[in-house]
């Protein structure tokens, strides 16, 4: 993995920016992945030959969720949900209202890339692949006059109900399967019609550090995920050259995980706020 010191924060404005004033020739796409759970120190001695791919077309940065401590904004608790709507608004929890899973009252006031990119191009093609529903009925708030009745064009979700063609299972295998079916609905849209701004979401590797924590289990699910990358990867640079699309990708995580065991995450801890991103993006700044 390449790797740079130092953290910095996630900006929605950067997909919008390169979806639209980008100098290259070619249709403009951009894909934004959230893996679980997988602090920095992981992704970086774990292999992971399909990002390190893609970081070395572009970057590798350490990154930080958690808020600014000692900053304006309040310590952000480090929870999936919390972390995503973070990701996706650009905001802290004292702007986004998301303070945990349940995702009572998020504050629509603060749009989503989603809502940025339908605003200013109705025309253009999204989608969401998601196990969650929430992802896109809560967090991107489909349907909802908050969002002023935002519609994507494009979802594959709520894989997690469906327990015939998933059954759980105690050593949460199911949800491997599920972010198998998640990646494999990626590939085949993007082949197909390659919206213009996409979002996909895989939950494997969290699971596998709560039950585990630092562990082989866990270091495997990191594996798997690479590799459900590398499908999307091929696919994408399919589409390059078939069609000379300009793709943008992001993957980054949600939170890291507490120095002790490995199973927990949620505070304030340096392991649990230290992330990472991978991009395929030259043009970079020291701000990122």
């Amino acid at each position: 993995m390449m790797r740079m010191k130092g953290n910095g924060i996630f900006s929605v404005t950067v997909l919008l920016f390169c979806l639209t004033a980008s100098a290259q020739k070619g249709a403009k796409k951009a894909l934004f992945i959230i893996v679980d759970g997988i602090p920095a120190d992981v992704v970086e001695k774990v292999a992971t030959p399909n990002l390190d791919q893609i970081a070395a077309t572009g970057h590798y940065r350490r990154a930080y969720v958690g808020g600014e401590k000692d900053g304006y904004s309040p310590q952000t608790p480090t929870i999936s949900a919390v972390s995503y709507n973070s990701l996706l608004t650009g905001t802290w929890v004292n702007k986004h209202n998301v303070w945990d899973n349940n995702i009572k009252e998020p504050n629509y006031n603060y749009w989503t890339i989603f809502r940025l990119y339908k605003e200013q191009y109705p025309k253009g093609k999204t989608a969401v692949f998601s196990s969650w529903t929430d992802n896109r009925t809560k967090f991107v708030g489909e349907g909802l006059p908050q969002t002023g009745n935002l519609q994507l064009d494009d979802h594959f979700d709520g894989y997690e109900l469906d327990t015939v063609r998933f059954p759980h299972d105690k050593a949460g295998d199911f949800m491997h399967r599920i972010d198998e079916q998640v990646a494999t609905d990626a590939v085949a849209t993007i082949k197909k019609s390659a919206p213009e701004l996409s979002w996909m979401y895989l939950e494997y590797t969290d699971d596998m550090g709560h039950m585990y924590g630092d562990s082989p289990q866990f270091y495997a699910a990191v594996e798997k995920m690479d590799q459900q990358i590398g499908r999307i990867w091929a696919a994408i640079q399919e589409r390059q050259k078939r069609f000379g699309e300009d793709w943008l990708i992001f993957i980054t995580t949600d939170h890291g995980r507490d120095e002790k065991t490995g199973r927990g995450h949620g505070g304030q801890s340096p392991r649990q706020r230290t992330t990472w991103m991978v991009t395929n993006l030259k043009r970079i700044n020291a701000y990122t």
